[in-house]
């Protein structure tokens, strides 16, 4: 039976979450509810008992075009640009000062070339690339030149203020705006945990971009995920449970013993 209507004969399977569908209406009232894009993770954990010729041909074939794009990324001449580097090695400390764990990627990757942080030595300021997800409407903003002491609920009021927002955002984003400020929460992957152990950390929209930053590994710019504390649809956060608060411990630990050896490798 359909997973979606409960009525019909199932057609359909999504390659993404793999629920059972009926139709096209039912796919995409599926795609709506759990904030599924339908595309099938090449990285989801599977068991050993489940693994097939099929898997391993599509690691194989997953491995092969990592390895294509990391050697275009180290053949590409701006990777050996001494500005470059010193560039990105002024990023890299600059935040590390602030206590955040910065991390670039070689630049063939899509993130590096998307990346327009940059900090202002005058006002000892970043401004950071910035992109926000509305994963319950389907929606991404790409934010550039974000100064690090605004506060989360600033950058967010021309997207979900039911007053300030803009009206073609406002009603493309009409699940957030008609909710009560209360339940809304903004959240940040935890980056460096296995494929089918994801969590997030919640950030404190009252605070500054930065403060909330501290503490965390960033890979090239922050990416927030505004959701609504009742469709989070599985996005664990850290330290919800009892059972988490030794993992967040270690996890903090072991991104301060990270950013120390940074310190010691630069110096």
């Amino acid at each position: 039976r359909c997973e979606t209507c409960s009525e019909e004969e199932a057609k359909y399977r999504c390659p993404r979450c793999m629920k059972y569908s009926c139709s096209l209406l039912c796919v995409k009232k599926h795609k709506l509810a759990l904030s599924c894009n339908g595309v099938r993770d090449k990285t989801a954990f599977v068991s050993v008992n489940e693994f097939t010729d099929l898997n391993l041909l599509s690691d194989y074939r997953f491995l092969e075009d990592v390895g294509r794009t990391a050697d275009a990324a180290a053949r590409h001449p701006t990777m050996h640009s001494p500005t470059t580097k010193k560039i990105l090695y002024c990023l890299r400390n600059k935040a590390r000062k602030c206590g955040i764990d910065l991390r670039t990627l070689p630049v063939g990757f899509t993130k590096r070339r998307e990346n327009s942080t940059t900090f202002n030595c005058m006002e000892k300021k970043f401004y950071w690339h910035l992109k926000l997800v509305f994963p319950h409407c389907h929606a991404e903003y790409t934010l550039k030149g974000v100064p690090d002491n605004k506060t989360l609920a600033d950058i967010l009021k021309p997207y979900i203020d039911p007053v300030e927002s803009d009206p073609v955002v406002c009603q493309r984003l009409k699940m957030y705006t008609s909710s009560p400020q209360s339940d809304v929460q903004i959240l940040m992957k935890i980056e460096n945990r296995k494929q089918n152990s994801v969590r997030y950390n919640e950030l404190d929209a009252s605070r500054s971009l930065l403060d909330n930053l501290k503490g965390k590994v960033i890979i090239e710019y922050p990416t927030l995920f505004v959701v609504l504390k009742t469709l989070k649809n599985g996005m664990v956060v850290l330290g919800e449970d009892a059972s988490e608060s030794a993992e967040n411990s270690e996890s903090e630990n072991s991104s301060l013993s990270s950013m120390e050896e940074g310190e010691i490798r630069d110096n």
